[in-house]
């Protein structure tokens, strides 16, 4: 079985999904399979060792050149070539700081274009590739919003083509109003055409049937995976006292971190040595919010250590030993919870809010305690409870770390993909 992943780049920074797909690549290869991880956008950035193929297709220099200057399309292809090279997409991603990608909209919907708009020779192109070259038994889209694609391919080759669910109503609610609706609409539209569609929660595969008109009975459910290996030596944190509350994700808005920094200074009268670590990508635009919340606690009279984002899976590890207890209490319901999973299997007990994939991920674990959603009041209180009684602490601690092992392993993960992907191709 020859399975193609088609990811999407992160531009420069560390992205979940991205390399998450990695991940799942290298899984279904200890199984057995023959897997390409075939990047667009931009390369693939990831903390441990990357799959992904030396080929960037869509390459972000070029979609826009295509989009803005229609004379940039009758450039002879091997120019135009140069521009996807992974070293000059890195470095272009550097200076793309500034970059709102709520003002994406109009680039979004050419490419949701397809065969209909301007990006139609970048689209056949990959099509062909993936034809002549690749020839693989079944495609994997990492998102819907590569569904533009969808048609050339389907032309092509009569295989079943899947797409993974994981975030994009999260990128289409972030457009401009005068193009969200427009958007939304052709992804709904080209996404019938998926043959089937794979999500990570029972939430989120209700959400996007919803939001898409998908049928529910094509949506199946693998669950997330990390690698175990760099957290073997990992042990439930059993800290006598909890001093040290971490947070792990993107330093931006919608991953909450200001509701952890009220719910922290709610705190700080009664645990005054409590301290609040911080790590994870830090975009140049959210430099400011990330100012913000450091002047917050250090106008509380708390301690705030902004940690960096970890390069390397070890250093992450690393990062994660550093806390007593975990919390992500995102603003958006969450489809995923990757991070949640990763602090019980290094060893924490977590607080998560009661909404998005973190009840499922807490119901089956049992690592961690629920707080209302968007209440820094209610995650205060949590947090303090689980500060206090340290045999909770400890019992939810070690509950998370083995059901994490059990439940969430790539083993796991890619055994319940195979088991999907045979049935796909019968």
């Amino acid at each position: 079985m020859h399975v193609l992943i088609l990811t999407s780049g992160g531009a420069g920074m560390f992205c979940g999904s991205c390399m998450h797909d990695n991940t799942w690549a290298r899984a279904l290869m200890k199984e057995g399979v023959e897997v390409t991880l075939l990047p667009t956008y931009t390369p693939v950035l990831v903390d441990e060792e990357n799959l992904s193929d030396q080929h960037v297709f869509l390459g972000g220099i070029n979609i826009y050149l295509d989009y803005r200057f229609p004379l940039w399309k009758r450039f002879p292809r091997f120019v135009k070539r140069w521009f996807d090279s992974p070293r000059l997409l890195r470095l272009v991603s550097q200076f793309s700081g500034s970059q709102d990608a709520s003002q994406l909209g109009p680039l979004t919907l050419a490419m949701l274009d397809g065969e209909a708009g301007p990006l139609i020779a970048e689209m056949e192109e990959l099509a062909r590739f993936i034809e002549t070259e690749i020839r693989p038994d079944i495609i994997i889209f990492s998102n819907a919003l590569l569904a533009g694609i969808l048609k050339p391919l389907k032309e092509r080759m009569h295989i079943p083509i899947c797409c993974v669910l994981q975030g994009d109503d999260i990128f289409l609610e972030g457009l401009l109003p005068q193009f969200r609706d427009q958007a939304i609409q052709a992804v709904s539209e080209l996404s019938q055409e998926f043959d089937h569609y794979l999500v990570h929660s029972d939430y989120y595969r209700n959400f996007m049937a919803d939001y898409l008109k998908l049928d529910r009975t094509r949506i199946d459910q693998i669950p997330l995976g990390i690698d175990m290996e760099p957290y073997a030596d990992c042990q439930p944190r059993r800290s006598a006292e909890c001093r040290r509350l971490g947070y792990f994700a993107r330093i931006a808005p919608e991953k909450g971190l200001h509701n952890l920094v009220e719910a922290y200074i709610r705190l700080l009268p009664e645990f005054p040595d409590l301290e609040l670590l911080a790590g994870g990508y830090l975009h140049p635009r959210n430099q400011g919010y990330l100012e913000e919340q450091v002047s917050k606690v250090v106008g509380a009279g708390g301690k705030f250590h902004y940690l960096g984002s970890p390069e390397r899976v070890e250093d992450k590890v690393e990062l994660f030993q550093r806390f007593d207890l975990f919390s992500l209490p995102t603003d958006y319901q969450e489809p995923k919870g990757l991070p949640v999973i990763e602090a019980m299997a290094s060893g924490l007990s977590v607080v998560q809010p009661d909404h998005g994939a973190f009840p499922e991920i807490l119901s089956q674990t049992g690592g961690g305690a629920y707080c209302v959603a968007q209440m820094s009041e209610s995650l205060a209180d949590i947090l303090a409870i689980s500060i206090r009684e340290n045999q909770a602490r400890w019992s939810m601690e070690e509950r998370g770390y083995q059901r994490v092992r059990e439940l969430y392993s790539t083993q796991a993960m890619a055994r319940r993909s195979l088991e999907l992907f045979e049935d796909y191709l019968k």
